[in-house]
């Protein structure tokens, strides 16, 4: 409890601001830092905070010339106008004529935590005439006058002193409100006071007023008129802004003027208030003014008082009577922001009128009239000839004042009675602000007095005030008491810092108002550059006590001794037990002794014994006192404290006991304690058993040796003794299992009596309901170690039947109608917990412990006869709480499946491409079932097949197999799904197929096929790179059997994750007009060129999926969803197939239009095709219905097409076959190469065959489209797979045509390249017009030369097959075939 220095707030960019307002410094920035233009205020929250650091001096470096500069980058500081709101709502950093507004802003910092900082609001110039620089600031927040108001001012006016005498305020945005000139001389200092309420009823009510200091005079204007003028000048800026030609005359400023007189220099000074003499001093001021035969009035008069300081006299003591003048009704110069243009103020006389233009005419400026000073002449001071006064700072309570000089001195000033009462040395440049700390009442030692009839005996709360020092040149801050007391605090803090002191709070307040106004305001500040921070000093009371009488002070010393004999290592643990006992019992105060029993216990150190006896003499000691003078909180607080010891030591025997039950259970005895038969049990044994085996593979499980052991400290922690009760204070949940762990564990594992256990903590004070929570906490956090030894079941049921039959466990008014609060809480915490193994074998124990007692309650209320068993099976049928416990345990039987499911994974299967993500599955709980929606537990399953990567097949395995009971149907098709999942599956089939079994509904096949589909779309969203995952989505869209959920997903995937991308590819391959590079595909579309390439792949198969949905939906009924019985009370979101369910039926024209589209584009990025345009291809209509809803009728092409469209569309056809056909084959003409391998992931289409539906869709002759790639199948001499396509050909004769061309083409290349003289030879043996028709073929533009000429025998022949007996090229056919003949005979 001593002298605290606290950063509250950071600055955002420091540096910034400095670079502003000092451009020079900012032109030596070092070449590393980046350079700011200062127009450009808004972008300074871009730089980093690490700039400024670069401008620190390096103290490693020699004192050089340039060692100034450095200094003055850190010291530039000391050169501003500063300013702080006492809200700290705003800041203003002002130099010569620029300014920057700084205002607060909640962000999170480097560390993750929210902290205050400050940011740039504004900044410019403000200087309105030539030259004039701003001299001093003021931030004075203005108070709300909403009754609704919270506390906070409504805004924060900004004052403004100016060379030229003007004062002129502005908003927070820099907008321009009021400009006054009172005086033509510089301003010297602005000083505000606001409303406080008086301390005591003799007390002065003050005035709030705004002193402005000239150099020989002071105005002083009325707060109240300001504040309606600031008011009506903020109303009249909003309504100009919205309209531009509204004008209301705000009242005039009240202000008084005096000229000050007698006094050479001055340089500041402080407005003191109202005062009023005592009639002594009244007499004595007449007596020195008017000599002994002066008359004095009856009642004094009041007086305003004012000190300066500066030279000749050091200090002047000024008062002006109250009522000698009249106030002055200023003429305030308006300033509103118009629509326009910003209207100047007109340096006139009185209120300025509106300029209607921007005047900027050459002409001097008419200087105001300046209403004259009402001469004061000053009544006395401390005079000094060489002592010049540089600032004073007037106490909170304005009785002290604190004044500096150009010696180094601080001097504490007696404002009353005007002398100094205290100097301290070596400050020079020193900075002074005051703190005011009142006293807390409750801190104050109880003493022996008798009671009072007037109240409270301790009388009102004082007050002290603490002079704050701040010296530059030592770099040092210090606290000091007054008026004569010692120094209280020193804090480092640098060299370059600023103390600001407002000395004001916030204006607009009254008596009233006030009072229910409790603003959060600073009394003083330290501004440090070089850690870029706003500090605040806070000063405990107690410090201002004297140390010969403080109580307190001695209680801290004993505090601060205990804390050090808490920390040392001491052998002899009973000689400081010792110790501690007698300095406790010297501390007086209650609350300062309470502190010291609070650390004592909360030391690591000491043993329990210790910790026990100093608590017990502690307790005695205050019940052997008197009663009037002990403290009954200090007595409750170690009584309970001593009882909680009591009861940890109690249960540390109890655990330590070497107990071990030796009873011996069997299967059949466990079915009996859990009322199941053989076969359940049997089933519930294999259930977890299969449970623990998929768990114990999830997760890594360390020992921990620790379990059921407490330290002390952390004992007395998490528990509170009120009222013979013990609580448990608000835990987490670890917390709350190692509390129970030391009350049960032990018992659980039959390591502690059970019995003594409950009876011991049942006469503590613990309620049953807390005991039975701390018990489940348990139980259901050690899951491991429960499903390893059973017999915890059986402890488990003696714990629960001892805390049901405790008193107050089980009301004894319950019936068997309503819902017992005991068993609902146990219910409870079983659906809420994630370990369902042991959260379903206590939910079978307290069932069992439930019917057991409602057994033996039941036969208490009947009377014993033959009827009595009836009576009891009947009231077990008709219990509301039996069919509670029925349904949990199917819903926990049920989660249990399902999350040894999750657990579950496949063998080591074998890597395809890049890694999962290795995300955790969150567990699963009845609770989150039940409020993860009707699509929950299948979205469950779909994140668990996408990190086990398993195939759609999968799926339809594991259900076919469930449906394929009927031993007549044959097994094929079962068995051809298992052999195409090449993968070890293990136990995941059986394990899908009972989990199908419990939830037949949400686990359908179609269900769950659409959220997989769906998570996988998630996952590839989240990273487009991984184009496989969009591929796996799209096979599982495919295996959804319904097509009216399969519609419904596809529209959903593709207006929620494709249209934008697809759109995105569209018109960055339009603007290319080619396949793009991969760095244009990743700043566009956000993914790779193979990625895109994928995409677009996939996007067509969903496009085609959904029109194939689309014409299927009329065949097949709506789904029916369904429920379990269980599981009607699930609520939360829309699963995805109700959703889907939804969605309107799709435009099936539409979707065709897209899938051409998407044909296209595929096309181009899987053969990188080189001048298409693909948005060229269609038409005006068909551009405009591009990824409109693809549920929207739109206008689609229709008729016939412009020929030039055609045109072009053919030939880009032809270019993808081209393509396709070099794709497939270019691995023949290049043996040593394998086959290009496709760039996407999944199925290749058959690109000729879609080339071909393109034409269909894009109207352009199949017939030629087919014709090519019969040609271009030839032209790579694949001959074989061309006489296959050579049957889709209508038009035979043209095709024969194009052949011949080929053939010819082939037989140059044989007898021109390939043989010299044997080819002159055999052209010599062929006729002249063949001869001349081979040497006119190009050979280069066949893409395969080596083909045998035996296939080029088999082509001459299927030519002259195709062509008729009467075309023009028939006889040329007929001599290639001699000319083929020919060739051939050579090389028999």
């Amino acid at each position: 409890m001593a002298c605290t220095i606290v950063q509250f707030c950071y600055f955002q960019d420091l540096q910034a601001a400095r670079d502003f307002l000092f451009p020079h410094l900012r032109a030596e920035t070092p070449l590393g830092a980046v350079r700011r233009d200062p127009s450009k205020s808004t972008n300074w929250e871009d730089d980093g905070w690490g700039t400024w650091e670069e401008t620190e001096p390096v103290l490693q470096e020699p004192e050089e010339e340039g060692n100034t500069c450095k200094t003055q980058k850190t010291s530039w500081l000391q050169d501003c106008v500063l300013s702080l709101s006492p809200t700290n709502d705003l800041m203003v950093l002002a130099r010569e004529q620029k300014a920057v507004f700084l205002v607060p802003k909640w962000k999170h910092s480097d560390k993750g935590k929210e902290e205050m900082q400050f940011a740039v609001g504004w900044s410019g110039s403000l200087n309105v005439e030539e030259g004039e620089c701003v001299t001093s600031a003021l931030c004075i927040p203005l108070a709300s006058q909403k009754r609704s108001s919270t506390g906070r001012p409504d805004w924060t006016c900004i004052v403004l002193g100016f060379t030229s005498g003007s004062v002129r305020f502005y908003t927070e945005n820099g907008v321009l409100l009021l400009a006054q000139l009172l005086n033509e001389d510089p301003v010297l200092q602005l000083k505000c006071r606001t409303y406080e309420i008086p301390r005591h009823p003799g007390v002065t009510e003050q005035n709030e007023e705004l002193s402005i200091l000239y150099p020989a005079a002071i105005v002083t204007i009325d707060g109240f008129s300001l504040f309606q003028s600031l008011r009506a000048c903020r109303n009249q800026v909003a309504k100009a802004a919205a309209s531009g030609n509204e004008n209301i005359q705000p009242p005039p400023l009240a202000y008084k003027k005096w000229g000050l007189q007698d006094i050479d220099t001055i340089i500041d000074h402080a407005s003191i208030g109202i005062m009023t003499l005592s009639p002594f001093d009244q007499m004595k001021t007449a007596s020195n003014i008017g000599g002994f035969n002066a008359a004095i009035k009856n009642s004094p008069p009041a007086m305003s008082q004012y000190i300066t300081v500066g030279s000749n006299p050091f200090t002047g003591f000024f008062y002006a009577l109250e009522g000698s003048t009249q106030p002055l009704l200023s003429h305030v110069a308006l300033a509103v922001a118009s629509k326009l243009t910003s209207a100047l103020l007109n340096a006139a006389s009185g209120w300025l009128s509106w300029k209607s233009k921007h005047e900027e005419e050459a002409v001097p400026r008419q200087k105001p009239k300046v209403e004259p000073a009402t001469p004061l002449a000053v009544r006395f001071g401390l005079p000094d000839s060489r002592r010049h006064g540089e600032s004073i700072c007037l106490s909170p309570c304005n009785t002290l004042a604190a004044v500096t000089d150009d010696f180094g001195r601080v001097l504490l000033l007696d404002v009353t009675r005007g002398i100094a009462i205290r100097m301290w040395k070596g400050y020079r440049d020193a900075q002074v602000g005051w703190i005011q700390v009142v006293e807390d009442l409750h801190e104050r030692v109880p003493e022996k007095v008798d009671s009072s009839p007037f109240g409270n005996t301790q009388g009102p709360s004082r007050v002290a005030q603490f002079l704050v020092i701040y010296a530059p040149r030592r770099g040092i801050l210090e606290v000091w008491s007054t008026q004569q007391g010692p120094r209280v605090g020193a804090f480092n803090v640098g060299k370059h810092c600023r103390l600001l002191y407002p000395g004001y709070k916030i204006m607009g307040l009254n008596n009233v108002t006030s009072q229910s106004w409790q603003p959060q305001t600073y009394q003083i500040c330290l501004v440090d550059p070089v850690s870029a921070s706003v500090k605040t000093v806070t000063v405990p009371f107690h410090l201002a006590l004297s140390d010969k009488k403080s109580e307190r002070a001695k209680d801290m010393h004993l505090v601060k001794k205990l804390a050090v004999l808490l920390k040392a290592k001491s052998p002899d643990l009973d000689l400081v037990e010792t110790e501690i006992k007698e300095l406790i019992l010297d501390i007086k105060y209650p609350a300062t002794k309470k502190q010291a029993l609070e650390s004592i216990l909360a030391s690591e150190r000491l043993p329990f014994s210790c910790l026990r006896n100093i608590t017990q003499t502690l307790t005695d000691t205050l019940k052997n006192q008197e009663t009037e003078s002990v403290d009954e909180g200090l007595l409750q607080f170690c009584t309970s404290k001593l009882n909680l010891l009591h009861l940890y030591e109690s249960v540390s025997r109890l655990n330590s006991l070497d107990f071990h039950s030796d009873t011996s259970f069997s299967d059949n005895d466990l079915a009996v304690l859990l009322r199941l038969d053989a076969e359940e049990l049997g089933k519930l044994q294999a259930l977890l058993e299969k449970y623990k085996q998929e768990s114990s593979r999830a997760a890594v499980r360390f020992s921990d040796d620790q379990d059921g052991v407490l330290p002390v400290k952390t004992f007395l922690e998490y528990l509170e003794y009120e009222k013979d009760v013990i609580n448990v204070k608000k835990l987490g949940e670890e917390e709350h299992v190692a509390l129970g762990s030391f009350f049960f564990w032990k018992c659980l594992r039959g390591e502690s009596p059970t019995e003594d256990m409950c009876h011991t903590l049942e006469a503590a004070g613990l309620s049953p309901q807390l005991l039975l929570s701390l018990l489940l906490s348990v139980w259901l956090s050690k899951e491991k170690d429960i499903l390893e030894k059973p017999q915890s079941v059986y402890c488990l049921h003696t714990m629960l039947s001892l805390l049901s039959r405790m008193r107050v466990a089980i009301d004894d008014t319950w019936d068997s109608q309503s819902v017992s609060p005991w068993w609902q809480r146990m219910r409870t915490a079983c659906i809420q917990s994630e370990n369902n193994g042991a959260a379903l074998l206590s939910a079978h124990v307290g069932h069992s412990v439930a019917a057991q007692l409602s057994d033996s309650v039941n036969e208490k209320k009947t009377v014993p006869g033959a009827d009595a068993e009836a009576l009891t099976d009947s009231w077990e049928a008709l219990s509301l709480d039996s069919e509670y416990w029925k349904l949990l345990l199917k819903q926990l039987k049920d989660c249990l499946i399902l999350q040894t499911l999750l657990h579950s994974r496949a063998d080591a299967r074998p890597a395809r491409g890049a890694a999962l993500p290795a995300e955790p599955l969150p567990r699963l709980s009845v609770r989150k079932l039940l409020e993860g929606g009707r699509g929950g537990i299948a979205d469950s399953v779909a994140k668990w097949v996408f990190k086990q990567d398993l195939s759609p097949e999968v799926l339809k395995v594991a259900n076919e197999e469930r449906d394929a009971e009927n031993p007549d149907e044959p097994k094929e098709g079962i068995n051809r799904g298992l052999s195409e999942v090449d993968a070890d599956l293990g136990a995941i089939p059986d394990l899908l197929r009972a989990a199908r079994e419990q939830f037949p509904c949400s686990l359908e096949l179609d269900v769950l096929h659409a959220h997989c589909c769906w998570e996988y779309v998630v996952q590839w969203n989240k990273d487009p790179e991984e184009a496989r995952f969009f591929v796996r989505s799209i096979e599982h869209l495919k295996h959804i059997l319904n097509p009216h959920v399969q519609n419904g997903v596809a529209l959903m995937m593709w207006n929620t994750f494709l249209v934008k991308r697809f759109s995105a590819a569209t018109y960055l391959m339009e603007k290319v007009g080619k396949a793009p590079k991969d760095r244009l595909c990743r700043r566009d579309v956000g993914m790779s060129d193979v990625a895109m390439t994928s995409f677009l792949g996939s996007c067509l198969d969903l496009l085609q999926t959904l029109m194939e949905a689309d014409v299927n939906r009329d065949e097949v009924q709506v789904p029916v969803l369904d429920t379990e019985d269980a599981w009607l009370a699930v609520e939360g979101p829309v699963s995805i197939v109700e959703l889907a369910l939804e969605q309107r039926p799709v435009h099936y024209p539409l979707v065709e239009h897209h899938s051409v589209l998407c044909s296209v584009l595929y096309a181009v990025m899987r053969f990188s095709l080189k001048s298409v345009k693909p948005l060229s291809l269609f038409d005006s209509k068909g551009k405009n219905a591009f990824f409109k809803d693809l549920t929207s009728i739109q206008l689609l092409p229709s008729g016939e097409m412009d020929p030039n469209f055609i045109s072009a569309r053919q030939q880009f056809l032809l270019k993808v076959v081209s393509a396709a056909v070099q794709a497939q084959h270019s691995g023949a003409k290049d043996k040593d190469t394998s086959e290009e391998a496709p760039a996407t992931p999944g199925r290749e289409p058959d690109w000729p065959a879609l080339a071909v539906d393109l034409a269909h869709h894009l109207q352009v002759s199949e017939d030629v489209v087919q014709r090519h790639y019969v040609g271009e199948l030839y032209s790579w001499g694949v001959d074989h797979l061309g006489e296959e396509a050579i049957l889709q050909v209508q038009d035979k004769e043209v095709l024969a045509s194009q052949l011949l061309v080929l053939t010819g083409q082939r037989l140059a290349h044989t007898l021109l390249h390939t043989q010299a003289k044997e080819g002159m030879e055999l052209l010599a043996r062929l006729s002249p017009t063949l001869c001349t028709w081979l040497r006119a073929m190009d050979p280069h533009d066949l893409q395969n030369t080596e083909v045998p000429i035996a296939t080029t025998a088999k082509l001459v022949n299927k030519v002259i097959e195709l062509l008729p007996e009467n075309h023009g090229q028939y006889s040329l056919a007929l001599h290639l075939i001699e000319a083929v003949e020919a060739i051939a005979l050579p090389s028999l």
